[in-house]
């Protein structure tokens, strides 16, 4: 679902974003570790590694059910129809805008 945001709608669904990233961390950070901890090119390091990239695709799924844009792992961007408003984990604020062209190296900080 595409939409565009204003700031103040943004940042007013941004705690929703945080809560739904947090556990998406959580689970995979919990998953990673696990896997480090089985034998490379076993049965469970391939089971865990598929259920990691689940957890990611679960988490990309949600975040554009809200009407956000993927922009990489834990990053998303708020189309404001200028540009996108640009949030990455463990960020608290939403406070960054980059243009259509720039991408994330070229955002800068909401005045």
């Amino acid at each position: 679902m595409k939409r565009e945001w204003t700031l103040a709608a943004a940042r007013a669904i941004l705690s929703d974003v945080r809560a739904r990233t947090e556990r998406a961390v959580e689970a995979v950070d919990e998953l990673n570790e696990q896997r480090e901890r089985s034998q490379p090119g076993s049965e469970a390091a391939r089971v865990l590694e598929e259920r990691i990239r689940d957890r990611v695709s679960l988490w990309v799924r949600e975040m554009e059910g809200l009407g956000l844009e993927i922009k990489g792992l834990w990053l998303v961007d708020f189309d404001n129809g200028a540009g996108y408003y640009c949030w990455r984990w463990p960020e608290e604020e939403l406070d960054h805008f980059h243009g259509y062209e720039e991408g994330f190296a070229g955002r800068s900080r909401i005045q």
